[in-house]
């Protein structure tokens, strides 16, 4: 796996990992040495460059030669870019696809990176991906077979509950007054962030005292422009990450937690963290999302600030059925646990096993 920042891949590779140690599973981790928590003898860490691209030629070359040398019941990888040292060593594999973003929006112009991902759908035996709805995107942007491509929902850590008091004090900390908006993730074009300013700020002419928070590292091409949103939007808490431990704490201190991508969404593991925390959601309309949430959720058309303001404002004209909405989810919110992924994920291995496995 190449994960190089607290995404909800890297969140669900995590997860599949110690669920599958914790049922017996014999495993190798092969990976990038991105932060902490490498101490396990199971996994080996790799120091690359973090340039863009630099890293490709160490991480293949390494991790082919670990590949050739063992022999490995099954190779699992997360993504195109960890699939390179498998493709190279020739070696049968699962690939986890989380989404098609670099088919849906400009993430590079190298044309390249599209032929990678492509080649890595195309040449994995089997695919999991973690939504129903990714299943027929996969199959369309890169040519796989749709029949070895199974949805395995991710999961949501049993972590995520209601912090009442904590988020009174945070509330106090950050010095918030009326209601608040919250979003939380990785900061990115894509992500919708944008409009969610925009919207705010057509929100707070009908509720003066309305507050933004926004959690989450910028990637390296939104620094400046974050930068140029905090001198337009003074008033915004911009927060930066937030630490795993004070993830429910801020989750609980919103009156709403609202995720508004227009692309590359998969899952949306943070709507239903939030869920989990007892906050109420506003999202896209991205296919993943109305999929995952269902009805759990209020919807607004990504790319359209003014009609998302239209929902903030009538969401805090009626907030009783937000909260009605939050409670009505906890059961529905059940399915998301690693029993049911680790469960599902065995199945795919099985299959695999059946057809590529030693005879």
């Amino acid at each position: 796996t190449y994960p190089d920042r607290k995404d909800g891949a890297s969140k669900f590779q995590c997860g599949l990992y110690n669920e599958l140690r914790n049922r017996g599973h014999d495993i190798t981790l092969l990976t990038a040495k991105w932060g902490e928590g490498f101490q396990d003898q199971n996994i080996q860490t790799l120091e690359i460059p973090k340039l863009r691209f630099l890293w490709v030629p160490k991480f293949t070359m390494k991790y082919r030669s670990v590949l050739q040398k063992n022999d490995f019941d099954i190779i699992h990888s997360n993504g195109s870019r960890a699939s390179l040292p498998i493709m190279f060593a020739n070696k049968p594999f699962i690939a986890t696809i989380h989404d098609v973003g670099p088919f849906q929006t400009n993430f590079s112009r190298l044309p390249f990176v599209k032929w990678v991902e492509r080649k890595n759908a195309q040449d994995a035996k089997r695919i999991i991906t973690c939504a129903e709805s990714n299943r027929a995107e996969i199959s369309k942007y890169m040519g796989a077979e749709i029949a070895k491509i199974f949805n395995v929902n991710s999961a949501v850590d049993p972590k995520f509950k209601p912090e009442p008091q904590k988020a009174k004090a945070l509330r106090e900390k950050l010095n918030l007054k009326g209601p608040v908006i919250y979003y939380v993730g990785r900061i990115e074009f894509y992500k919708g962030i944008a409009d969610i300013l925009a919207a705010y700020k057509l929100a707070k002419k009908d509720i003066p005292d309305l507050n933004l928070v926004i959690g989450g590292g910028a990637t390296l091409t939104m620094q400046e422009t974050v930068e140029s949103w905090k001198r337009e939007y003074p008033e915004v808490n911009f927060v930066g990450i937030v630490p795993d431990e004070e993830m429910s704490t801020y989750y609980s201190m919103a009156d709403v937690f609202c995720t508004y991508s227009y692309a590359s969404e998969g899952f949306g593991l943070t709507p239903v963290e939030a869920l989990n925390c007892g906050t109420p959601v506003i999202a896209s309309t991205m296919p993943a999302f109305k999929e995952v949430l269902q009805k759990y959720a209020y919807f607004v058309e990504p790319q359209q600030p003014q009609l998302l303001a239209q929902q903030f404002i009538q969401f805090f004209k009626n907030l009783d059925q937000g909260k009605q909405l939050v409670k009505d989810a906890q059961l529905f919110l059940q399915r998301y646990t690693w029993k049911n992924v680790g469960d599902l994920v065995e199945n795919v291995y099985q299959g695999y096993l059946q057809e590529y496995g030693k005879k």
